[in-house]
This record gives structure tokens, C-alpha cells and sequence, in this order.
């Protein structure tokens, strides 16, 4: 085994290591997620081939097919990582993670079919599967040797493909097929079912390798424009501009994604369209095992050129001396029958190939001025590369050599022939900007996408692209190219799947321990400090200080310069995302939990409760997680971030769930959902809210504690007023408070009397809602006023408050009910709460509409209509949005009024607010009668009426039915008996409840009618 810090060998026996004297470490064998793709095959009805033979000739059966499907997965860098007996399980893209794993995944499978084909024997048939997923890879070492063993679903993928395949031939999954295509020719052959998937899985087989070079599967791919680059173009033309006075050499350095090719073909097809004459080539990493691959591409296009060329030169191979022309030929693959060449030692036929190849480009060169464009030089197979070494090395005037090439892979011979190194960058952002407005279309709508992409993406230009591309084709992004639009809200930008091996390559050429940095620096989050990963990391200092100037030079965490602290940060935010990836569940929960030790040594928990709250999840300590999502919910709640308390408290409570069930746990479990309610009340999450009370009901009853059962009790019956009927509300809210009597806890008891004030209230029974809340109000205002856990007396006042003035508005007890509005916005003023301001803006403009003034209304809810959306109040928005429409209705602004009052319905469907669902329709209809539109009005109004009625709303009930009379015209006496029955109706029932107002505007328009009008004003 080997030292974490300084890699020296210790045995296995040692406690610590003789070089450095860091304590030993000892952990499970070193593992890592990985996306791959994944090759199953096997001989197919190999039990039948072997059923009667021997075991020595069972094995000189199988063994030929098994050795050439070893050969196909090599040949293409692939691990075979199992032998099967009659077949193997191969992995490409691991250890070392390749870009291009789904493509030579799918040319190893070609390649593999084809060799047990040409074996000769019609019995060994053979079938593939292929998949790309996600696995956790890892060495499996004993004495004498070592294998590397891949895990997870993937792997079982691959093999149903393998086992329904048709023989010598290949299934594939449509991950695999997403990232090969292109570079390889797919048949869909629809969705087959599978064993152990409940669905049919779509299926494509391989029909065969394409003729396309990677330029054009990638410009196939495109979806932008070429943008920028002004600096590397300038440095390309000035090479240009200097080929007269001899050859000159320009390498594009850089990493995948970053745009070589693009700045390359942009530039080539420039000087051609000048009179250059364009050579180009590239380097297949499916064709790095062939011998001369590059360099036939490269002869093949110069020959190309020459026979479009202008100069009368068809064949310029022809004017070489015979030696030349046979090396040529050699390299292109025809026949060659003169006995001179076979002759030639292997090293002098290299070096005629390197001759002719030579001469083939000067001779090209001296007709013509000439780009040599030659790609992906870090694929180049051995036998091109001293060829090409010698061409880019040519002394001759009017060629320019352009080469591309990744950091790792680069010949070392680019120095040799002094090629200007020119290293890209990622775009600006004005550049990526404009990427993206070519992309996305230049609305200010997708603005805030477009910043997050940059940040995402820090302005490589692939990863933009493919980022969009994983938006619009998952349906966040709809639309045609140039013109979309953003669907739905986007949590996470993710990383396509298309360039998870890009990233992964990147963090492969770092060491493993510069890579176990990156690992804890990756959990710490984008950005991190040298002193914190200097705690985390458990390295001598000046292994630190290497390991961050190689990730720093690598340009995957890079230092900021900052006067507070050595800050690091991520490159971009995909790193990050694709390290953390890579890591096995075990090794995450590790680090998070040393995260969580270090943090509370230092005193982090009382500052960042929530980040403490995710590492101790992400670590699995479910009672640090309780404790911390505990303190981050309230810290959430004091600053009224109310959905983001509401999502904290269920982690403290999901958290604590996971911890071992006792008695002490239960009541803790109680406690946090009475005092997570506020938070779910706020942000509007009523079902959740009626969940709370249920849950924490039924844990009271199972370890019989009846104080908590009241609490529990009470917070129900609160939800009920806005999710259930007002019957149940009223039933449950008089047991509620009859129990806090008996129990004798005052805070509590006043809750329960809100809720049973609010449930009178909306079932109609004003005069009860009055008396129950002025109850609960005198306590709270008397010194010795008190509230249960989660709120305060202060609050709880507000809103006693608030309750009782709606009661005494609606019973036209104008007076009191601006005593009670003074009272709620001095509490208001005094705490600057927001939710405090809405509830006393929402009671303010109440009062005003019943005070008929709806301009000064309209002011009052507006602003406080504003306030919650903006600190996502989302209880109040609801009826805040009825309110402000029933102001503009009685302002006459009934085009307002009918936009204003459908936001509030259909805000309060969402939310669960009966009540409000009902109110907002009543109005609207009423709205809608002024437009115009009287039979929607009726139907509008009788759906309403008949609901309330139903589920006891007798309140709006009665407006209902007054709202009936008003849109329905007295033409015949047929309405106008439905206008009487329907006035009778509401006096009756106003009269009954107390709502005065209600009463008297009915009582005048039935005297109207009795007296003859056809309708009063």
C-alpha cells in the first residue's frame, strides 16, 4: 500500500509512514462512478457447440471466438473486466476516462463480429449489447493479479441487450446510441421488453461505422454561429501573412470543447476563399491502432485537391520515382506488385514514405500558397506521426501548417519545428452572450438563463452549446432555434451527458492525490479556502501547496485573489458537479462528515446553520441534520424566507424520522411540527400544513401525551378553515378549545380560539366569530397575554386583530372594526415583519372597502399584494388578489378588475383556499356581467351558490345570491321571480348571521322591485 501523502510504499503492517510519519489510513480498495459505456458479448448457443465434447476440446471450441473479442476490445481501449466462459464484459471510457467511449465502444462491438466471422467456423456466432450509464468501478487486487470490476444497473442493461440480440448482431441502448451518433449508423427497431424493466426499452442496432470525419459530426451537430475569437484570428493571419518567406507552423492548443476546430475551418475556409489551396485531415481516435490512418487521410485530400486544382496535375503521385509511388500506394492502401518494394527493409520503406509524403506537399506547395489543416493531433497514430513531424518540419515557402491539438497528447515534436503555440481560451462573456442570443433568440425574458449558462458553462463553447441542447430536447426550452422560450423554472442546469467524459478525461490527468484535493474541495461547494481543505486534507503543507499549483496550472480550481482569505474556486460549476460525481457514496458521506466536525469546532453551526444542515444530510448524520435543519428553518423564519424554512424544517423532520425510534424522539418530532407551521402556513403550503397537525395528532395519541395532542389538534383544525368545509372546521375547532380548556395552557387556548373565530367566520356565523375572538384578543392584550411555540403574543395579537376587524366590517360595525385596524398596523409598525404588513395591508383594505372608499383600498392591498409576492407570502396572495379586484370593480375599472380577480382563483386553486376559490368567483362574475357577458355571469354565480351552500359558506352563500339579482335582467316575470326568491334568500340569511351591510343593500334593491322598477341603481 502506498502513502495519501507522500505515495511512499508502507507495508501493510506499519502504522504510519517511515518517510513522512503521517498516521496510516486504511480504507476499502480505492473506487470511483464513472460514466462509461459498457459492451456484453457472448457466442451464441454456445451449450449447444460444446454439449458433446471433452473439456480440452470445449475450450479449442470457444477459445478462437473469445481471443478475438479480447483483440476487438483492446484494439479500440477497451478493459475486458469479466470472461464469461462463452463471452466477455468489457468497459470503455475507465479506468481512464475517453470522450469518445460510446464510439469505440460501438467500433470495438464491428470489429468484434467482424474477427469471429473470419474465423471460419459457421457454428460461432456471436451477439453484442451495448450501454452508457453510470457505474462505480474499482480494482479488485490479490497475489497474483489484478481486476478491475464495474458495478450498478448499467452493466445489467448491456447484458438483457446482449441476450436479444439476433446473432452477429449488435443492440444498443439510447443513451449509447445518443453519444455514437454520427460516428456510427444506427437502426431504431422501436421499444423491445425487457426482463426486470417494467417498460419496453427503445432499441437501435448498429448497421455500420460512418464515413464522417468528427469536424463534420460536430458541425452536423451545431446549433450556433462561429462568434469572436478576434485575437486567435489575428495571430493565424499574421502566420498567413509570413508563409512567403518560408513555411510557418501554428498550433491551436487547447481543451475539448474549447473551439480548435471551429477557429481552424472558420480560418481555412477564409484563405480558400482567397485562392489558398486547402489539405486537411484528422485524427480518428478509432483509428489510432491502423498504421498510417492520419497520414492516408492527408494524401487522400491532397490528391483531392490536386485533380480540382487548375494546374493540369490529376494525379501528382505519378511524376515521383517508383520507389515513391509504391510507398504511396502503400499508405492508400493498393495494390502493389513491384519486387523492389517487398524487398525494402521495413525501416527504409518508412523512410521512403516519409519521402514521398514530403515531396507530394512541396510539390503541392510550390503552385500553390497552402494550408495544411491536421486535427486532433493527440489521436495521431505512430506511423503518421514521424511523417507528419517531417511535413510540419518542411523548409518551403507558401505552406501554413495549422494543427490542433489537446494539452495531453501533444507531440513533442511541435517544438522542434518551432509551431507558434497559440493556447484558447474560453470565450468573453460578451462573446458567449452572443452565442446564446443566436441560440436562445435575443429576448430579456431568457436573460437570467443566459447568465446562469455562463456561470455554468464559464464560456466553453461546446458546453453552451450542449447545455441548450439538454434544454430544449427535456422540454425546458420550447421553440424553434433562435426563438425559445423558458417553460418552466430550472432547478439545476445538469451536465449532458455528451460532455461527462470531456470533464472526466480533465480530472484523469491529475494524480490521485491532487484528485482526493479536488474530491473534498468539490463537497466544500463552488468556492473554498486554503484553510479550510488545509483541515480537510490531512497533508504535510507543502503536498498542499503542490497538489493546488497543479490543479491551479490545470485550470480546475483556481485561486482568487482576495484580502479576506486564499480563496479557491472551480473553474466552473460542471467540474465541480462531474468531481463530486465521480465519487462512491462511502467516500461523500466521509468527507461531509468531516466537513461537519470541522465547521462546528470553529463555530460555523450558529452563523450557517444551513450549510452545515447539507453537509450533515449529505454525511447521513441524521441527528446533526435534524438539529442543524432545525436552526436554518428558524434562521429562515426570522428573515421571512418562508418556503425556504418550510423546506429546512421537512429536512429536520425527514432527518429525525431516521433516527432511532423513542418516546423523547416522538415529542421531539411533535414539537418541530408545531413550530415548522408557521412556515407552511406562510408560503401557502396548506396541505402540508393539514399534514402537520395529523401526523403530529397521531404520534401524540401513540405515546399518549395529551398536552401535545392539543397543540396538534389545533394546529388541524387551522388548516381546516382554509383547506376543508367550515362544518368540519367549526366541529373540530370547538373540541380544540373545549380540550386547551381542560388542559389549562393559555397559549395554546388562544390559538384554538383564532381557529374556531376564523371557522365561525367563514362558515357565517359573524356574531360567534366575534364573541370567540374577543376572547383570545383580551388575553393577548393584558400583560400576561401568551402564545404557543413557533409564534409570539405580539403576532398572535395582529392577527386576533385582523380576524375581528373582517368580523366587524362585515357586520357594519365600522367603528371597531378601524379600533382593531389601528391596533394591527401599530403591531405591524412596531415588529416591520413583512407577513405582520400584509396581514395588517389585507385587514387595512377590508375596512376601506367597507367603508366605501375603494380607491384608498385599492392603494392599501396593491402594496401589500406586492409585499407578499416579493418575500413569498403566498397565503395572503390569494385573497390579497380578490380584494384588489372587487376595488377596481367598484372603481369601474372592470377590464382590471376581471385580470386581477382571475390571478386570485386560480392562485388560490393552487394553493387550496377554498374559501378564496369561491369569494375571487363570485366576483368575477360580477366582473364579467359588467362586460358584457351576462350568461357567463349566471353560470358563474350559480356554480358558486350552489357550492357554498353545499359546504356551508353561508356567508358567500348570501353574496352569491345577491350577485344573482344584480346580473340577472328583469325581462320577464319568470327573472324576475329568481331575482325576489333570490333577495329573500340573502336578507334571510344575512339577517341571521349579522353582516348588516349585506343585508340593507339587499333589503333596497327588493324594495325597488316590489315597487315596479325593473331595476334600481
Amino acid at each position: 500500500m502506498q502513502c495519501v501523502a507522500c505515495q511512499s510504499t508502507i507495508d501493510p503492517s506499519a502504522g504510519w509512514c517511515p518517510k513522512c510519519g503521517l498516521a496510516v489510513r486504511r480504507s476499502d480498495p480505492e473506487s470511483d462512478r464513472r460514466f462509461v459505456t459498457i459492451l456484453r458479448a457472448d457466442v451464441v448457443d454456445s451449450t449447444g457447440l460444446i454439449a458433446e465434447l471433452e473439456p480440452e476440446a470445449a475450450i479449442s471450441r470457444l477459445e478462437p471466438a473469445l481471443a478475438a473479442m479480447r483483440a476487438a476490445v483492446r484494439q479500440f481501449g477497451g478493459i475486458v473486466s469479466k470472461e464469461l466462459g462463452d463471452g466477455i464484459a468489457a468497459v470503455f471510457g475507465a479506468p481512464i476516462a475517453d470522450d469518445n467511449h460510446a464510439p469505440l465502444a460501438c467500433h470495438a462491438a464491428l470489429e468484434l463480429v467482424r474477427r469471429v466471422a473470419s474465423l471460419g467456423d459457421p457454428g460461432l456466432q456471436v451477439r453484442v449489447g451495448l450501454h452508457s450509464g453510470h457505474v462505480v468501478a474499482y480494482m479488485v487486487a490479490s497475489e497474483f493479479s489484478k481486476v478491475y470490476e464495474i458495478g450498478g444497473a448499467a452493466q445489467h442493461l448491456a447484458a438483457r441487450l446482449e441476450s436479444v440480440a439476433e446473432p452477429n448482431h449488435i443492440y444498443v441502448s439510447q443513451a449509447c446510441q445518443e453519444l455514437a451518433q454520427g460516428h456510427v449508423r444506427f437502426e431504431f427497431l422501436g421499444g423491445k421488453p425487457l426482463r426486470g424493466f417494467n417498460q419496453p426499452v427503445p432499441v437501435y442496432r448498429i448497421v455500420g461505422a460512418s464515413d464522417l470525419s468528427s469536424w463534420r459530426v460536430r458541425r452536423a451537430r451545431s446549433i450556433s454561429r462561429f462568434v469572436d475569437r478576434t485575437i486567435e484570428r489575428a495571430l493565424l493571419a499574421r502566420a498567413a501573412e509570413a508563409v512567403g518567406a518560408g513555411r510557418r507552423t501554428v498550433l491551436l492548443l487547447g481543451d475539448a470543447g474549447i473551439g480548435k476546430s471551429r477557429l481552424a475551418h472558420e480560418f481555412a475556409q477564409e484563405l480558400k476563399a482567397a485562392g489558398w489551396r486547402l489539405i486537411d485531415a484528422e485524427c480518428s481516435p478509432n483509428l489510432q491502432g491502423a498504421p498510417f490512418s492520419t497520414l492516408k487521410r492527408l494524401l487522400l485530400s491532397l490528391l483531392d485537391a490536386a485533380a480540382k486544382g487548375s494546374d493540369g496535375l490529376e494525379n501528382p503521385r505519378m511524376d515521383r520515382p517508383l520507389i515513391q509511388q509504391c510507398a504511396l500506394d502503400a499508405v492508400l492502401d493498393l495494390p502493389i506488385s513491384e519486387p523492389q518494394w517487398t524487398e525494402l527493409e521495413p525501416h527504409a520503406r518508412g523512410r521512403a514514405i516519409c519521402d514521398a509524403s514530403c515531396a507530394l506537399v512541396e510539390n503541392a506547395v510550390r503552385r500553390h500558397r497552402t494550408i495544411l489543416l491536421l486535427e486532433d493531433l493527440h489521436w495521431i497514430d505512430r506511423a503518421s506521426d514521424t511523417v507528419m513531424s517531417a511535413i510540419a518540419s518542411l523548409q518551403t515557402p507558401n505552406l501554413l501548417v495549422l494543427l490542433t491539438s489537446r494539452p495531453n497528447g501533444m507531440p513533442v515534436w511541435t517544438t522542434r519545428c518551432q509551431a507558434e503555440v497559440v493556447a484558447m481560451r474560453p470565450l468573453d462573456d460578451d462573446s458567449g452572450m452572443a452565442m446564446l442570443a443566436d441560440m436562445l433568440g435575443p429576448s430579456a425574458a431568457n436573460n437570467d438563463l443566459k447568465t446562469r449558462i455562463i456561470s455554468h458553462t464559464a464560456n466553453v463553447p461546446l458546453f453552451i452549446e450542449e447545455v441548450c441542447r439538454g434544454l430544449r430536447d427535456s422540454g425546458t426550452l420550447r421553440g424553434q432555434w433562435g426563438d425559445l422560450a423558458l417553460m418552466r423554472p430550472i432547478e439545476e442546469l445538469g451536465i449532458p451527458t455528451s460532455i461527462q467524459g470531456v470533464i472526466a478525461a480533465r480530472l484523469d490527468r491529475v494524480s490521485r492525490q491532487e484528485r482526493s484535493v479536488l474530491q473534498v474541495a468539490a463537497a466544500l461547494g463552488p468556492r473554498s479556502s486554503v484553510a479550510m481543505l488545509r483541515e480537510l486534507v490531512e497533508l504535510p503543507e507543502a503536498a498542499l501547496q503542490d497538489c493546488l499549483a497543479v490543479l491551479d496550472r490545470a485550470e480546475l480550481l483556481v485561486r482568487i485573489d482576495s484580502e479576506l482569505d486564499d480563496e479557491l474556486e472551480f473553474r466552473h460549476e460542471m467540474v465541480r458537479q462531474v468531481t463530486y460525481d465521480s465519487m462512491v457514496e462511502k467516500v461523500r458521506e466521509d468527507i461531509h462528515a468531516r466537513i461537519v466536525a470541522v465547521f462546528e469546532s470553529d463555530g460555523t453551526s450558529a452563523e450557517e446553520p444551513d450549510t452545515l444542515c447539507y453537509h450533515a444530510l449529505r454525511a447521513k448524520d441524521w441527528l446533526r441534520a435534524f438539529t442543524h435543519g432545525r436552526s436554518a428553518g428558524r434562521k429562515c423564519l426570522s428573515r421571512s424566507a418562508f418556503a425556504d424554512a418550510a423546506n429546512y424544517f421537512e429536512i429536520a423532520m425527514g432527518s429525525l424520522d431516521k433516527t432511532p425510534p423513542t418516546p423523547l424522539r416522538e415529542s421531539d418530532a411533535i414539537d418541530l411540527r408545531m413550530e415548522a407551521r408557521g412556515a407552511f402556513i406562510a408560503s401557502g403550503q396548506v396541505a402540508e400544513w393539514l399534514d402537520l397537525g395529523k401526523e403530529a395528532e397521531r404520534r401524540a395519541d401513540a405515546i399518549d401525551d395529551i398536552g401535545r395532542k392539543v397543540a396538534a389538534m389545533t394546529v388541524r383544525s387551522g388548516a381546516q378553515n382554509f383547506y376543508g368545509a367550515p362544518v368540519e372546521a367549526v366541529a373540530i375547532g370547538e373540541e380544540v378549545v373545549g380540550l386547551a380548556v381542560e388542559w389549562g395552557n393559555q397559549g395554546w387556548l388562544n390559538l384554538a380560539r383564532y381557529g374556531l373565530g376564523q371557522a365561525y367566520f367563514l362558515a357565517g356565523r359573524y356574531r360567534e366569530a366575534e364573541q370567540t375572538l374577543a376572547l383570545a384578543h383580551a388575553q393577548l392584550a393584558s400583560p400576561e397575554a401568551s402564545a404557543p411555540i413557533g409564534t409570539t403574543p405580539r403576532y398572535l395579537l395582529l392577527l386576533c386583530c385582523m380576524m375581528k376587524s373582517f368580523t366587524h366590517t362585515v357586520m357594519g360595525e365600522l367603528d371597531a372594526a378601524e379600533q382593531l385596524q389601528q391596533q394591527a398596523s401599530a403591531i405591524a409598525e412596531e415588529t416591520g415583519r413583512p407577513y405582520d404588513r400584509v396581514a395588517a395591508a389585507y385587514s387595512g383594505g377590508w375596512l376601506k372597502l367597507g367603508r366605501g372608499d375603494p380607491a384608498a383600498a385599492a392603494a392599501i392591498l396593491e402594496e401589500g399584494f406586492v409585499l407578499a409576492q416579493k418575500h413569498g407570502i403566498r397565503l395572503f396572495v390569494p385573497v390579497l388578489a380578490c380584494h384588489l379586484g372587487i376595488a377596481y370593480l367598484e372603481q369601474g375599472l372592470f377590464d382590471r378588475a376581471r385580470g386581477m380577480l382571475t390571478e386570485a382563483r386560480e392562485e388560490a386553486k393552487a394553493v387550496g383556499y377554498t374559501s378564496a376559490v369561491l369569494r375571487s368567483s363570485i366576483y368575477l362574475a360580477l366582473a364579467t356581467h359588467r362586460l358584457g357577458d351576462v350568461r357567463a355571469a349566471q353560470n358563474m354565480l350559480r356554480e358558486a351558490r350552489n357550492t357554498a351552500r353545499q359546504q356551508g359558506f353561508s356567508g358567500l352563500e348570501a353574496e352569491a345570491l345577491f350577485g344573482e339579482a344584480v346580473v340577472t335582467p328583469p325581462s320577464d316575470a319568470v327573472n324576475k321571480a329568481a331575482i325576489l326568491a333570490a333577495l329573500r334568500a340573502a336578507i334571510a340569511i344575512a339577517s341571521e348571521s349579522g353582516a348588516l351591510p349585506l343585508k340593507h343593500k339587499a333589503d333596497a334593491m327588493l324594495s325597488g322591485m316590489l315597487a315596479g322598477g325593473d331595476r334600481p341603481s
